[in-house]
């Protein structure tokens, strides 16, 4: 290029933006002389600017006449079109990639023809540089053409370019351009991708021939799936990965469970059967939803532990479950560089692009809270959803187009092509492997059936399905392959075929029996050897544990987190905040909410307990309470006073959540079933914003244990408390809670002591049953001088499910409150005010499961005809009424039994503060009859 010809096209321009903003990233990322010409431009070279702008007037190099550039001129204007086709390549070139397999035609960019740049068949064997190309620094202008439409344009297309960095766009260039985006295959690889394609075909046919019309949610079409897993798997044993957690929706699971995982047919055959009628009464889930988990040999001798999530019908919610559960495995094995574990997250087309859930998910992905190293994302692309197709599913050309988002490629492959499925298993392993990020790769396919098996599929899409029944399936094309290739022969793989098919009828047959292995009592055999010493099962069977802490230690610890070492610089109002928290462990003040909570983490992890809590600003506290996580005032710096109080305690994760609540839920909800001997907790930054993530909650949290003998022990903690704030942030929902509650599925709290708080954190670590924890958590009463615990009633106190009233004689009650939470604080306030000695006032601390012996023994001492009142601040169809209307009916343990509460309503609260504090005062004097 000469200094005074820097643009020598107008049709360059674009190409010439885009690389000027390559070398304002990284000025090493383009080539020799573009970088001396923008060095030029930057300082401010005669006939340049600093960056490109209307003073340029370029002139064609394809005019004559007066004018004309010099040959040398000419030469570098040619060179330079070639190099912005060649950018074309990589940025364009997969729209005009041979992808679909039903061979449906797609419009082709103009700028991918030579012909676009000025190019005609006569300039074919002219030679350019091919630097920025693997290989040859010189080759002819076709060999550059076929090289790029080999590399970008055949089975395999690529969006890659938008990746701003250059090391990262370069390393792809160079294994797909190097390679031409091909794999050379040995004869055995290409028999093992025969013989998975054969087991995930004949495994199909089977299903459809012996089970005429059941569900089963097919994969034909799209097996090649099943290479593709067997692909990367074997990768990833070879590249040191101990552990794989693999999340799916429905559709190929029964294939996945049978041919990858290990799960015997004769157990999917019996599902089908559907045998246990008695057993599954209420509870189970339908054969293609169901886990498994099993170990993996490789071809080079590794195991490889493959877990397969227990998912629900709502597409793409397994995603962060199984990206938590992964993290928690890497957790417990020590791999704090995530080098040995990987999540696969198989995806179907539309939801992919439909379900918001992948956003979240994705966004995950490098927080340093949640990275795991790296996913490895398949889109089944059926090219449908349900009825829908593409152009009434999503606004982009590409269903992955969300993956953008992040610094990573794109890998769409024709899934009828199995070796061009190979080459792009094993680059998306290697980049996931050097880079530590997500990877996508976009499987074309096409779905041979309906929905499900019994839906018919050409009434909505005519043409499509005339096509689809028109082809063969992806083995008998790879097998015309291989035979015409002289690498196997028909009868090699009828053998096969015909060895796999006699399998599955012996285990077609065993399943008419009625044996089979039963898992232990209350300890599903899905669980796995980390689950030994945990179980599920009723709540009556276990008994309480002591939580109680000397009052030495209680204070030891207490004071500990109070000391700043030299070094870090508290904020000047933490100084006063440390120092209010040190006479509180000293006995000399009473503890608050937070300064309990801080203890009973504290008690919890010097004794090695892991405690990982995260949400919206838990670091400090939605209410400036907690800081957890102390910021230096002078460097920014991060210190965690939990995380020193002893050389060997359990580690501490607090750490602040992007603003989603069904990701970061669904993540915390996978590390908590990986990690049964933690204190998980989710924090909601209001306790209404948990209902974002209702389908975590209604469709793993409280039913997982029925459906799936799937156990956990997460805590959730909720801001919950009318108090003027208007309609969304006032209530917690915990009727929904208490909706979901049944055969102590979930425990339920809304407590009202901060020593209450502490012993319930220890209790959910210390007992060995596992249920998620729901607690309804203060808002004002972390600031309310009366909610406070002495040191004493911490250290020596225990869990209270009931706290019976005694501070009134029984002979004078003539009515009893029961209530919970905050409430009690103003009923009592109440009370004291107006001298109201003849009420009682019960507070029920743990609303599910309830303690009926105890809470009858709470007011046994009161006559059997005094009434009993609920007493909540929510309105009448909403908080606990509900709940306790259907358990105990108009009776309580046979005395009358009644609510007073807020009239019912279609929103929780009020938006006006003065109408918040009449209403309180009203409720008040309703309950004590004024």
């Amino acid at each position: 290029m000469r200094d005074h010809d820097p643009l020598p096209n107008s049709l360059s321009l674009p190409f010439i933006e885009a690389l000027q903003a390559d070398y304002e990233r990284d000025p090493a990322s383009v080539e020799p002389r573009w970088r001396s010409y923008f060095d030029q431009l930057r300082n401010g070279h005669p006939g340049g600017e600093a960056r490109l702008g209307p003073r340029f007037r370029p002139r064609s190099i394809f005019a004559g006449g007066p004018g004309t550039a010099s040959d040398s001129t000419l030469a570098d204007a040619r060179q330079d079109r070639v190099d912005q086709m060649v950018r074309a390549f990589r940025v364009r070139g997969h729209m005009i990639a041979r992808l679909d397999p039903l061979k449906r035609e797609r419009p082709s960019p103009p700028e991918l023809e030579p012909s676009f740049y000025g190019f005609t068949e006569a300039d074919m064997q002219e030679p350019f540089s091919s630097r920025t190309i693997k290989g040859p620094d010189v080759r002819t202008l076709g060999e550059i053409v076929a090289r790029l439409q080999s590399t970008y344009c055949r089975y395999i297309g690529v969006q890659f370019m938008h990746i701003d960095e250059s090391r990262v766009r370069h390393w792809l260039q160079e294994r797909m351009e190097g390679s031409e985006n091909r794999c050379t295959l040995s004869r055995r690889e290409q028999f093992r991708i025969l013989t998975r394609l054969t087991d995930a075909t004949i495994f199909e046919e089977f299903i459809q021939t012996k089970f005429v019309g059941a569900k089963s949610f097919s994969l034909e079409g799209g097996e090649s799936l099943i290479p593709l897993l067997d692909l990367a798997i074997e990768k990833a044993g070879s590249q040191g990965i101990d552990e794989i957690v693999i999340g799916m929706p429905h559709r190929g699971r029964l294939n996945v469970l049978a041919n990858i995982l290990g799960k015997s047919p004769l157990q999917i055959f019996r599902e089908f059967r559907d045998l246990e009628v008695q057993e599954n009464i209420g509870r189970g889930d339908v054969k293609y939803h169901l886990g498994y988990h099993g170990d993996w040999r490789t071809s080079e001798g590794k195991d490889v532990h493959v877990a397969l999530c227990f998912n629900p019908s709502h597409l793409e919610f397994v995603n962060p479950v199984a990206m938590g559960r992964m993290r928690a495995k890497q957790d417990r094995m020590g791999d704090n560089r995530r080098e040995r574990g990987m999540v696969v997250q198989i995806h179907g087309d539309a939801a992919f692009a439909g379900e918001g859930i992948v956003q979240e998910t994705l966004q995950l992905s490098e927080l340093e809270g949640y990275r795991t190293g790296g996913s490895l994302h398949v889109i089944v692309n059926n090219q449908i959803g349900f009825t829908t197709p593409p152009d009434q599913a999503r606004s982009s050309i590409y269903a992955s187009a969300i993956g953008k988002m992040l610094q990573i490629p794109i890998f769409h492959v024709n899934g009828e092509e199995p070796e061009s499925v190979a080459q792009v298993v094993n680059l998306a392993m290697d980049f996931r492997r050097e880079f530590q990020r997500d990877v996508i790769i976009d499987m074309y396919c096409y779905r041979k059936r309906g929905h499900n098996e019994a839906d018919e599929p050409a009434f909505t899409q005519p043409q499509m399905y005339k096509a689809i029944r028109k082809k063969r399936s992806v083995r008998e094309s790879y097998l015309r392959h291989l035979v015409k290739l002289g690498e196997v022969t028909v009868e090699q793989a009828d053998e096969i075929k015909k060895h796999l098919t006699e399998s599955l009828e012996r285990h077609l047959s065993n399943a008419h029996g009625t044996d089979r292995p039963k898992a232990p009592s209350g300890r599903p055999s899905i669980l796995g050897r980390i689950w030994q010493d945990y179980h599920g099962g009723p709540d009556g069977d276990v008994p309480e544990v002591d939580t109680s802490l000397p009052v030495e230690k209680l204070a030891d610890l207490s004071h500990r987190l109070t000391v700043i070492p030299e070094g870090v610089t508290p904020h000047p109002k933490m100084k006063r905040l440390l120092a209010t928290r040190a006479k509180m462990a000293a006995g000399e003040q009473g503890y608050d909410w937070a300064t309990a909570e801080a203890a009973a983490f504290a008690s919890l992890v010097v004794n090695g307990t892991r405690l990982r809590m995260t949400g919206q600003d838990v670091e400090r506290g939605t209410f400036s309470h907690r800081h957890a996580v102390l910021t230096d005032y002078e460097t920014g710096d991060k210190y965690v006073p939990l995380a020193h109080l002893a050389d060997k305690q359990g580690p501490v994760e607090i750490v602040n959540s992007p603003l989603n609540e069904s990701g970061v839920m669904g993540f915390e909800y996978g590390y908590s079933i990986a990690y049964p001997d933690g204190l998980v907790i989710w924090e909601a930054q209001f306790g209404d914003f948990v209902n974002v993530a209702q389908v975590i909650i209604d469709q793993f949290l409280t039913s997982a244990e029925e459906k799936w003998g799937s156990l956990s022990g997460l805590v959730l903690l909720l801001p919950h408390g009318f108090e003027g704030q208007g309609p969304e942030h006032s209530s917690a929902r915990p009727e929904r809670f208490l909706q979901m509650a049944a055969e102590d599925n979930i425990q339920v709290c809304n407590l009202t002591t901060p020593a209450q708080y502490f012993h319930c954190l220890r209790r959910q670590v210390l007992r060995p049953i596992r249920k998620p924890l729901v607690i309804m958590t203060p808002k004002s009463l972390l600031r309310r001088p009366e909610a406070v615990s002495t040191r004493e009633e911490i250290a020596a106190g225990s869990f209270q499910r009931v706290i019976p009233d005694d501070g009134v004689e029984a002979r004078k009650v003539k009515s009893i409150l029961l209530c919970t939470g905050k409430i009690y604080y103003d009923l009592l306030g109440y009370r004291q005010e107006h001298e109201r000695d003849d009420v009682a006032i019960v507070r029920v601390e743990q609303l599910y499961p309830l303690a009926d012996q105890t809470l009858e023994a709470a007011i046994a001492a009161y006559g059997k005809k005094t009434p009993v009142t609920w007493v909540q601040e929510e309105p009448a169809n909403m908080g606990y009424w509900p709940h306790f209307r259907v358990r105990f009916g108009d009776k309580f343990f046979g005395r009358s039994f009644q609510v007073e509460a807020r009239p019912a309503s279609a929103s929780p609260a009020t938006g006006s503060a003065a109408s918040h504090k009449l209403e309180q005062q009203l409720l008040l004097m309703r309950a004590f009859g004024d």
